[in-house]
């Protein structure tokens, strides 16, 4: 793990002298200003250094720690696994909330995290403080996250021409644990304030 802070593009290096991770920014702080910035803006363009055993890490998840909401933090957890980030919990796990175990333990978004694809995710539409980012997965499936950035909720819609996608197909709601049905030409989702529907689509 090199800990350049994101400096002197480590990314481009790091994979040469043994390394299998590296930051990419400076400390994350427990904030919804620090963590969207992090997350959504200092990643865009580092995908493509990204694969299995070279990983991208935008710092440690604050999840828990108090300076977020749940549903903020839901947001946070979302995003880390679309990039395929280290899930290094910052949090004092000897004692924590209901909410916060389940944000951490919640096994079909880790499973996005850890897919064998090494696939980072990239934005693949952008609309004012809407966003929508997404992740291929190895068994054809696409991890997705309709992400709202703004301070009202909002409609956010995926749509299937920005996956390269085309006709029906089965979504699922990770958050939810519950299946959203079948969706052709695109999944519009309600989605909160500084929240996030994250979703995987049958390939």
């Amino acid at each position: 793990s090199l800990c350049q802070y994101g400096l002197e593009h480590v990314e481009t290096w790091g994979p040469a002298t043994g390394g299998n991770l590296w930051r990419t920014t400076g400390d994350i702080s427990d904030n919804w200003r620090s963590m969207s910035d992090i997350g959504f803006d200092r990643q865009i363009g580092l995908d493509k250094y990204a694969a299995p055993g070279h990983w991208n890490d935008p710092d440690m998840l604050e999840i828990g720690n108090g300076g977020m909401s749940d549903v903020e933090y839901r947001t946070h957890m979302s995003l880390w696994s679309l990039l395929g980030a280290p899930l290094l919990a910052g949090n004092d796990v000897r004692n924590m909330s209901q909410a916060t175990h389940d944000i951490l333990c919640n096994r079909e978004v880790i499973a996005i995290d850890q897919d064998k694809a090494g696939h980072q995710a990239t934005r693949v539409a952008k609309e004012g403080d809407k966003e929508v980012w997404a992740r291929p997965l190895a068994d054809g499936d696409w991890a997705v996250g309709l992400f709202n950035r703004g301070e009202v909720a909002s409609t956010i819609t995926a749509n299937w021409s920005d996956l390269k996608l085309s006709g029906k197909h089965k979504v699922r709601d990770l958050w939810k644990h519950e299946d959203r049905g079948t969706s052709e030409g695109s999944f519009p989702a309600e989605v909160p304030a500084h929240g996030v529907v994250l979703v995987r689509i049958a390939g």
